[in-house]
């Protein structure tokens, strides 16, 4: 299998800049298939869904063949793809309508780990609902969550663990598939934030056992919103607030509103895009969607060895990012120097390696970082050799300042 690196990054107009971009993490930059397809989908027309005049048919063929592309990347059922605006509102969505099916006295459990996109909902629903919150911790030294993590909070009360595919400060990846044994084994259900995830392995939907992932096309070089998986026939359980002429149907009953078409063009074309990397390959969209992740996990596996072997040159960097299985994805912090001062020093040279805690506060305050967080490098598939020397120069140039 080749991994044509060239290629691909001259798809991508936004590199044509010179900016290396070290800030995947928080979205890609879109290629030029992309772009076109949201351009395309708005110059034709475009109406409510339906299967009579041409923006009907238009409008109607879009969202069928991106929950089609979705549940191909996803490994799930076409009829369980929901859209929405974005993941942080799909999930919501969910922790309202679930808590509507909570009493008093059952509990939810949370990790320390996760994005606050994944707590706060729940812990706010939770609390609406009488019910308890308990908290599951990681192993700050290591950044692993474990199944016994989970164990160590579950009961026979617990209704809903809420759990990150992948952390999206320090990239550990935790064993959801154990996590959902256990989990199902007590009666409750498992949510997965796969948005960090989803940008970086290939998911199945089914084989890591989550009643409910969501994610973002926007982390893998798609459009800004919100897509959430779940079995067709969960989803017929749950009575979602909605307007009364709206369809009652699933997975529509949790889509409000007309959904954005011209994203979900672009959706779809960023799926069939990854899919195209596996040109080498023939088969269904998900055997080249398989080929390609494990050309893309390869290669940035390539340049994290490549990054983590040029930081640990610096006495004054301290790697965050230690877990056994994770993305590529690595938090930063500086001995006697501020990050923030490091992301505008590398601005300033074409470097965007952002510092913060990007919304996990609670992992970062567990890291003993505060609120302030550290330097994310976050590798995508364009990242190429050139820019994590660049990185590691500029960093190297930062820290030898005095003062």
């Amino acid at each position: 299998m080749t991994y044509d690196l060239t290629a691909l990054r001259a798809q991508v107009p936004a590199l044509a800049t010179g900016t290396a971009h070290f800030d995947g993490p928080g979205g890609t930059q879109m290629p030029l298939p992309v772009i076109e397809a949201i351009s395309a989908a708005l110059s034709q027309p475009l109406s409510i869904r339906g299967d009579g005049l041409p923006g009907e048919r238009n409008a109607e063929t879009l969202v069928v063949e991106t929950r089609r592309a979705m549940a191909d990347l996803l490994g799930a059922d076409p009829a369980g793809i929901v859209f929405g605006r974005s993941a942080t509102q799909l999930t919501y969505d969910f922790s309202r309508t679930l808590a509507g099916t909570w009493s008093p006295g059952d509990e939810v459990i949370v990790t320390r780990l996760d994005h606050d996109a994944n707590i706060r909902p729940w812990v706010q629903a939770a609390e609406r609902a009488g019910c308890t919150v308990r908290w599951a911790d990681f192993d700050p030294a290591t950044g692993e969550l474990t199944g016994d993590d989970i164990r160590a909070v579950l009961s026979e009360r617990t209704r809903l663990v809420a759990v990150t595919g992948a952390s999206n400060l320090l990239g550990t990846i935790p064993p959801v598939g154990e996590i959902a044994r256990i989990v199902h084994e007590a009666g409750a259900l498992l949510y997965v934030d796969g948005v960090h995830y989803a940008a970086h392995a290939l998911a199945d939907v089914e084989t890591l056992g989550a009643d409910f992932f969501v994610c973002s096309p926007y982390k893998f070089l798609g459009p800004h919103h919100g897509v959430l998986a779940a079995r067709p026939e969960l989803l017929e359980t749950l009575r979602p607030d909605k307007l009364l002429p709206s369809t009652d149907g699933v997975p529509e009953r949790f889509e409000l509103g007309t959904l954005p078409y011209e994203f979900l063009a672009g959706t779809r074309a960023a799926v069939d895009f990854l899919a195209g990397l596996a040109a080498h390959r023939t088969g269904s969209r998900r055997e080249r969607l398989a080929s390609a992740f494990e050309m893309i996990e390869e290669h940035e596996g390539t340049m994290r060895d490549r990054l983590e072997e040029g930081l640990a040159a610096f006495e004054q960097v301290t790697v965050r990012s230690r877990a056994a299985r994770r993305t590529p994805t690595l938090l930063v912090t500086l001995d006697g120097h501020s990050t923030v001062d490091a992301y505008r020093f590398l601005a300033d040279r074409g470097v965007h390696a952002p510092s913060g805690s990007f919304y996990a506060l609670e992992a970062s305050r567990r890291l003993g970082l505060n609120d302030t967080g550290g330097l994310r490098i976050g590798l995508a598939p364009y990242t190429d050799s050139e820019d994590v020397d660049r990185l590691l120069s500029g960093l190297s140039a930062f820290l030898a300042r005095k003062g």
